[in-house]
């Protein structure tokens, strides 16, 4: 579980061993494009993303990550794929992680060659296992991809690299399917204590990604089990950032920001709830609050059923209610009803 997880340090953040869970993201610009590619990141670094992970596919994609490390504010990792002199010169060039299967980088001497310039530079390796990437002898034991193949293959490339004479790993096991994830990490967090990165791989679109990825991750992260996380979504990375930070606060795993609850709306809706509601969300996004905001479409209920809010509105025909603490504070003309509640947001900041 979280609290005995082995402690790793990725640049300047450390994870595992009951220090807050991080929030990553991938950036979907062209590494070599170092203007894009920045830019994305400090959108990222705003939106709350605590570790950015980075394609390396070239080498001229490793050789820009030291331009990218120098202008921004998290710890970087390094992605790669196939080819095991890419990661050698991520780590050459300023990564703080790299992200290796050491499955598809090769022959062993070459899974070697990137562990000696790890350890030279005590840099952390994540050991990542997917289920569309399981090796044909692992599928054949168990007749198909399996939540026990997914550990067994992680767990022999652990081994392998232990072996090695390395031991500052982290460790993430991926699947599309939700329910073979949440087995796969209730599985081997009884069988190590090296970190782990969790997300549902491939989750798909904003809708179904982040529906998948609520399930999965709210399994796995109730259960104690999970280091890091990424909710990998099919669209702009801030929403990814966003929407982590949305399960990690419903768990109760993270403070600060601003929770919106709205009613669903019903026959004695009188006003654009829908619409005033998303105008809510957007407001308050990036606001340094840790408080819980309604907007409730009805003057009758509304009050009662923002009692638990520290600050809300109830819509009726032509005006509103201001509410704090349950307590109507005024009426409000409809069309005021955002305005107010952005002024008496501002006070509480």
């Amino acid at each position: 579980m979280r609290e005995h997880t082995k402690v790793v340090q990725i640049g300047d953040r450390k994870i595992g061993g009951g220090n807050p869970i991080a929030i990553q993201s991938m950036t979907n610009t062209k590494t070599e494009d170092v203007e894009a590619t920045v830019a994305q990141i400090l959108a990222l670094e705003q939106a709350g993303c605590d570790i950015i992970r980075c394609a390396v596919p070239t080498m001229e994609a490793a050789k820009q990550l030291g331009k990218i490390r120098s202008r921004i504010h998290i710890p970087l990792v390094a992605d790669i794929h196939f080819d095991y002199r890419l990661a050698i010169a991520a780590m050459e060039n300023g990564a703080d992680k790299i992200r290796i299967n050491p499955g598809n980088i090769g022959e062993e001497s070459r899974v070697k060659a990137v562990v000696d310039v790890a350890k030279e530079r005590n840099i952390p390796i994540r050991v990542g296992v997917n289920s569309g990437s399981l090796e044909k002898d692992i599928i054949q034991e168990f007749g198909k991809v399996t939540a026990e193949g997914l550990v067994k293959s992680a767990l022999q490339k652990v081994e392998l690299i232990e072996n090695m004479g390395y031991d500052n790993l982290v460790i993430s096991i991926k699947s599309s399917d939700v329910l073979m994830s949440i087995r796969a990490h209730e599985l081997i967090a009884k069988q190590t204590n090296y970190p782990l990165h969790v997300g549902i791989t491939e989750s798909g679109t904003l809708m179904s990604g982040n529906i998948k990825s609520a399930i999965g991750l709210g399994n796995i992260l109730y259960q104690g089990i999970g280091d890091t996380i990424r909710v990998s979504l099919t669209g702009d990375p801030v929403e990814e950032v966003r929407s982590a930070k949305l399960i990690l606060r419903t768990l109760g795993l993270r403070k600060g920001g601003v929770t919106v609850v709205s009613c669903p709306t019903c026959g004695r809706t009188q006003i654009d709830l829908i619409g005033l509601a998303n105008q809510v969300e957007t407001m308050v996004k990036d606001m340094d609050l840790d408080i819980k905001v309604a907007v409730m479409g009805c003057v009758v209920n509304g009050p009662g059923e923002a009692r638990e809010a520290d600050i809300g509105i109830a819509g009726g025909k032509g005006e509103g209610l201001l509410i704090k603490k349950g307590e109507i504070i005024r009426k409000v003309p409809e069309d005021q009803l955002l305005q107010a509640l952005e002024k008496e947001l501002q006070k509480m900041q």
